[in-house]
């Protein structure tokens, strides 16, 4: 089930799953860069600036979680112990067929991420040296074909 997840009292288990699924996929950072970026998070208020909406179970175990802009995916992350099992997938189908999402940025690094982009439909349509913060990681800037 995929429910709305803006509550502020909701942040830390997002957090959480965050911090957990950035270690298991983000190889390329450093234990500092990953507490730093986790920061960031926390004092920019980043979930406060999308729109937040959870994968629960039938139990209620949140298994991961998707941010949106207006037009784009900004965060999709999945708690490591329920990777493989189709929630990112059907958050991704949320995004796609319920918000009409086109687009979505990745690390250029996380070769995971990028490839499950592509399964879902996805290309690069153009490649930044830099990531937001200016650090050097390259972002992907990913979109759907208009008939997708």
């Amino acid at each position: 089930m995929i429910k709305a997840s803006n509550k502020p009292e909701e942040y830390p288990a997002l957090l959480d799953i965050w911090e957990a699924s950035v270690r298991a996929t983000h190889d390329f950072l450093t234990e500092e860069k990953i507490l730093e970026i986790k920061q960031i998070i926390k004092e920019g208020k980043a979930f406060s600036h999308v729109d937040l909406y959870s994968f629960m179970d039938m139990e209620g175990t949140r298994l991961g979680f998707l941010g949106l802009s207006k037009d784009k995916i900004e965060m999709l992350f999945i708690h490591p112990d329920f990777r493989g099992m189709g929630v990112g997938q059907r958050l991704t189908e949320f995004a796609i067929y319920e918000k009409q999402i086109r687009k979505v940025d990745v690390n250029e690094q996380n070769e995971q991420a990028v490839g499950f982009y592509k399964k879902m439909g996805f290309s690069v349509l153009k490649k930044k040296p830099l990531d937001a913060q200016g650090n050097p990681f390259p972002i992907l800037e990913m979109g759907l074909e208009k008939d997708s």
